[in-house]
């Protein structure tokens, strides 16, 4: 089996020059007359470059063909081999990167997963994230959960920037906040998710994880960039992690904001992370309030859903555009909103019932 990468040069590149480059430097190298009785083992962990054109603005397009057997079934190792050392080596951009359906990890949850457990089959979901990200006290957030929960939200996340900080300790926020999830479900018999945000250090990250969910934590959230691939893949592998993990961007555009250098949001945002375990994943929607590019917001959905993950497009989302998303996703979306539940002028309840007026409005 073979994962095939696409690599964009800017105009002035030598394309096939760079794609052999690519094709042996990050894969067995050269070798000299020594190994010659071992060549037939290094040609079959060297690279192959499939094809290089010259797009029509002048810029360079490259396929690579890599070897499966050098990598280990996970994304650090297949991102050490697509563009590890050659990352640093010149202007070159991952544009796509095709792996084999099995590779990686599927979700635990997923799509269907997610919604079995809110009981809700026929229609978008309804997310919310605590607002403000910083400064709420542990009741603070269980009254604002209250609000919102009682307006028929489905979900409810931290803030990607809320740590395990002393105003509001994580176990003191899921306390609290537990309780009034069993609250809602014992008056109406909804299920609400709460994807309260996993922090730490590498060695007690996955113990604290562990906490949670024995606390009853029916949902994690997770900054995959921050953090690493491998805490995601660690944490979708455990099977004491039986709850789902919704995947945060952050950090994303560091990774893939610049024309000629990192790898296309939907590379990271889409592939990497629908092979990396992930339940659900927040990205920028081109409408909302960061800039983003409609094709690989498409890319992004398509690329997830292709192994039942939740696409959520986030970023300024708000009722009034709620027509807009089901336009481009249809039922199978998450509807994420911060202020847009938030600062409704009415109060967050009130934010949450105009989303499921728009969501009606649209039958």
């Amino acid at each position: 089996m073979s994962i095939e990468v696409d690599y964009r040069f800017p105009t002035g590149v030598d394309v096939e020059k760079q794609a052999k480059v690519i094709a042996v430097g990050q894969t067995a190298g050269t070798w000299n007359a020594r190994f010659a009785h071992l060549e037939n083992v290094f040609r079959s962990h060297l690279g192959t470059v499939v094809q290089g054109v010259i797009n029509p603005d002048g810029s360079g397009l490259a396929t690579i063909r890599f070897p499966e057997a050098n990598v280990e079934n996970d994304i650090p190792t297949l991102l050490t081999m697509i563009f590890g050392k050659y990352s640093m080596a010149g202007p070159a951009k991952v544009m796509a990167v095709r792996l084999p359906e099995h590779y990686g990890r599927h979700p635990k949850f997923g799509i269907t997963g997610i919604r079995e457990r809110l009981g809700v089959v026929d229609r978008p979901l309804i997310m919310a994230i605590f607002k403000p990200a910083l400064g709420l006290s542990a009741e603070d957030h269980g009254a604002i959960l209250q609000e919102v929960a009682g307006a028929g939200l489905d979900i409810i996340k931290d803030d990607e920037i809320l740590g395990d900080l002393e105003i509001a300790p994580t176990l003191k926020r899921l306390e609290v906040c537990r309780k009034v999830l069993d609250e809602i479900k014992q008056q109406t018999g909804r299920t609400v998710l709460y994807a309260v945000n996993v922090t730490g250090s590498a060695d007690k990250l996955l113990d604290k994880a562990h906490t949670l969910v024995k606390e009853g934590a029916n949902a994690l959230r997770l900054n995959v960039l921050t953090y690493g691939f491998s805490v995601l893949e660690a944490l979708a592998a455990d099977p004491e992690i039986n709850v789902p993990i919704f995947a945060h961007p952050a950090l994303a555009g560091a990774l893939c904001g610049a024309p000629n250098h990192g790898m296309a949001y939907s590379v990271v945002l889409g592939t990497l992370m629908a092979h990396g375990g992930a339940d659900a994943v927040l990205y920028p929607a081109h409408y909302g309030s960061l800039p983003f590019d409609p094709e690989e917001e498409k890319r992004i959905r398509d690329s997830l859903r292709s192994r039942n993950v939740f696409p959520v497009p986030s970023a300024g989302i708000h009722a009034g555009i709620v027509p807009k998303v089901v336009a481009d996703y249809g039922q199978e979306v998450i509807l994420n909103a911060g202020t847009g539940i938030m600062d409704h002028p009415d109060g967050p309840a009130a934010g949450v019932k105009a989303f499921f007026e728009a969501l009606h409005s649209v039958g």
